[in-house]
C-alpha cells in the first residue's frame, strides 16, 4: 500500500507520497501549504486534509505517517498542545480520528511520530545519518528540537528544557539568542539570523556573533556525546542552513574537549521528517 508522509508544523504542513527503497526514498506529489492553527479544529483539520488530499493524487487508500511536533500521545494520535497559542482547539482531541472521518481511511492507517525523531530517522534511513550508529540529530530554528539515535532505536530526547547556563538550552539555542545577542553585544536590531548573512550587515559582527554561537553549541553538545558515545551529529532547521559560518567554531571546540565527531548539516531538508514520517510502516 502507498504511504503518504506529512511534516504537520506550528503554521505550516506539507504531504508527498514516499516510497521506501533500500537505504533511499523516492519523494513525489510534494504539496505544502500555510495553515492558521489559531483557528477551530474543524478549519484546521480541514486545511491539513486539502494538503494531504492533494498529495494522495488518485490513491483511495493508502497510509498516512505523520511528523508532529509534542506534546502529543503519539500511540492515540491525541493532541496535548495547550500552552503554545497554536492548534490549543485540537487539545485532548483526537487527531487521528478526525484526519481518518476526513480522508475517509481507517484510523489503523494513521501513524504519528514526534516531528524530531521523524528527522533523525528519516536523515538516517536516507540522508545524512546514514553512516553512524549513534548519533545526535539537532534542529535549530525557532525553537530546538533533538532526537537520539542508539543503534535502531530512535527518541525524542527534549533536550529543549534542559538545564543550561542559568536557564534552559533553548535560551541559548533558538533564533531568539541570535536577537538578544545582537542587540545586547552590539546595539543592532536583526530579526534572525538571515539578516546576519545579508552582505550590507557589518560582517564583524556576524562572525562574532556566529563565533559566540558555535561555542554554545559545542558546550551544549559535549556532555550528551560524552553521555552517549555518539559518533555524529546531524543538523537541520532554518538555523543550520547557516552551519558554514559557526560549525568550525563548534568542532575546534569539541577538538579542545577531547572529543571531536563528525557533523553533518541535513541533506535531505524538510523531506526528512516526512521520509522517518513514514518508517513505522516499514
Amino acid at each position: 500500500m502507498k504511504i503518504i508522509g506529512v511534516d504537520i508544523g506550528g503554521s505550516h504542513i506539507s504531504a508527498a507520497q514516499v516510497q521506501l527503497e533500500d537505504r533511499a526514498a523516492v519523494i513525489s506529489n510534494f504539496y505544502e501549504a500555510d495553515v492558521d492553527t489559531f483557528g477551530t479544529a474543524e478549519s484546521i483539520i480541514s486545511a491539513w486534509t486539502k494538503v494531504i488530499k492533494k498529495a494522495a493524487g488518485e490513491l483511495s487508500e493508502f497510509q498516512l505517517g505523520i511528523a508532529m511536533p509534542g506534546p502529543y500521545d503519539y500511540d492515540n494520535g491525541v493532541s496535548l498542545i495547550k500552552d503554545q497559542g497554536k492548534m490549543v482547539s485540537l487539545y485532548q482531541l483526537s487527531v487521528k480520528d478526525l484526519l481518518a472521518e476526513s480522508l475517509g481511511i481507517s484510523p489503523a492507517r494513521i501513524a504519528f511520530t514526534n516531528d524530531a525523531e521523524a528527522f533523525l530517522s528519516g536523515e538516517s534511513f536516507a540522508g545524512a545519518g546514514r553512516d553512524f550508529q549513534n548519533s545526535i540529530g539537532i534542529t535549530l530554528g525557532t525553537g530546538l528540537g533533538s532526537a537520539l539515535k542508539v543503534h535502531s532505536v530512535v527518541k525524542d530526547a527534549k533536550l529543549w528544557t534542559a538545564p543550561f547556563r542559568d536557564g534552559i538550552a533553548e535560551d541559548y539555542l533558538g533564533t531568539s539568542w541570535f536577537v538578544k545577542y545582537a542587540l545586547g553585544q552590539f546595539g543592532m536590531e536583526i530579526s534572525g539570523v538571515k539578516d546576519l548573512l545579508n552582505e550590507e550587515f557589518d560582517s564583524f559582527v556576524s562572525k562574532q556573533v556566529f563565533e559566540t554561537f558555535g561555542n554554545t553549541l559545542g558546550e551544549f553538545l559535549f556532555p550528551y556525546l560524552i553521555r552517549l558515545h555518539s559518533e555524529g551529529v546531524v543538523l537541520g532547521g532554518k538555523v543550520s542552513l547557516a552551519s558554514d559560518h559557526y560549525l568550525p567554531t563548534t568542532q575546534a571546540y569539541l577538538e579542545r574537549m577531547g572529543y571531536p565527531v563528525i557533523i553533518k548539516r541535513s541533506l535531505l531538508g524538510e523531506k526528512s521528517a516526512l521520509i522517518g514520517a513514514c518508517l513505522s510502516f516499514v
